[in-house]
Order: C-alpha cells, then structure tokens, then sequence
C-alpha cells in the first residue's frame, strides 16, 4: 500500500491518510501511516509540489484536521470491532484515488511474519517495510 501511494503522489493535487484500529491499539496515528505518509511526502517533494495540498480552512476545533505527519494530515479512529484498517485519499480536479487495507482478522500478518523471519539469515541488519522482501 506504501509503494502504490508513493507512485500515486505525484499526481493528485491533495491527501489525506484515515487510519483505523482497535480500541487496544496505545499509539495514534499507527505507526504505518505515519510511515506512509513520508513516503508520500517524499515523493511529492522529490516531484516539487506542496506535501499536503491546499486546504482553505480557516476555523476549526483541534484535532479536527487530524495530525499532521511529514505534512500529511493523518486522522487516527480507535473503535470496537476493527482490526487493522488504512486508506488514502487522493484528490485532484474532477477525481480522487482511494488505495485502502483492511486486515479483518490478525491472522492476515502471519504470511508476511513468516516471509521475514525466513529471510533472516539474507537480511543482515534492520529491515524495514515489507516492500523490499516482496521485490516492490
């Protein structure tokens, strides 16, 4: 999902990331979309443009905008029932892209956990991200 919202950066106008999780989860926003939204600002300054986009509001209650990461506004929901949820939204003129991830159950990790732990031995060092093991 990092990988598709880097590529799309360059070409929307505006994003914003809506991160959701269970009412366990002890950090807001998660530490994924704080991860993609430096992808995402790293592409769009490597492409010269505004990180976040224009945004005309002038009033509003605090935290109501979301966090802002790397210029990206993040909004973070913790609520019973979800497991792991993130999408992006791009806009631009006339569209917008919507790249989401739902994991409805944990058990969705696993196969990425057992790609990692294989590649251990290959891997000195931190690895960090999946993209490189899945050759993205």
């Amino acid at each position: 999902m990092m990988k598709f919202a880097g590529l799309a950066a360059r070409w929307f106008d505006s994003v914003e990331i809506i991160e959701m999780h269970h009412a366990g989860k002890v950090d807001a926003p998660s530490g994924t979309a704080r991860r993609t939204a430096e992808v995402i600002a790293d592409a769009r300054i490597e492409a010269g443009m505004d990180v976040a986009g224009p945004d005309a509001t002038a009033t509003s209650l605090e935290g109501a905008r979301g966090a802002s990461v790397a210029g990206v506004p993040v909004h973070a929901v913790r609520l019973v029932g979800l497991v792991a949820h993130q999408e992006v939204l791009f806009g631009t003129a006339g569209e917008t892209l919507t790249i989401r991830h739902d994991s409805l159950d944990r058990e969705s990790f696993m196969p990425g956990v057992l790609l990692a732990v294989r590649s251990v031995r290959e891997r000195p060092g931190l690895t960090v991200g999946i993209e490189d093991l899945l050759g993205l």
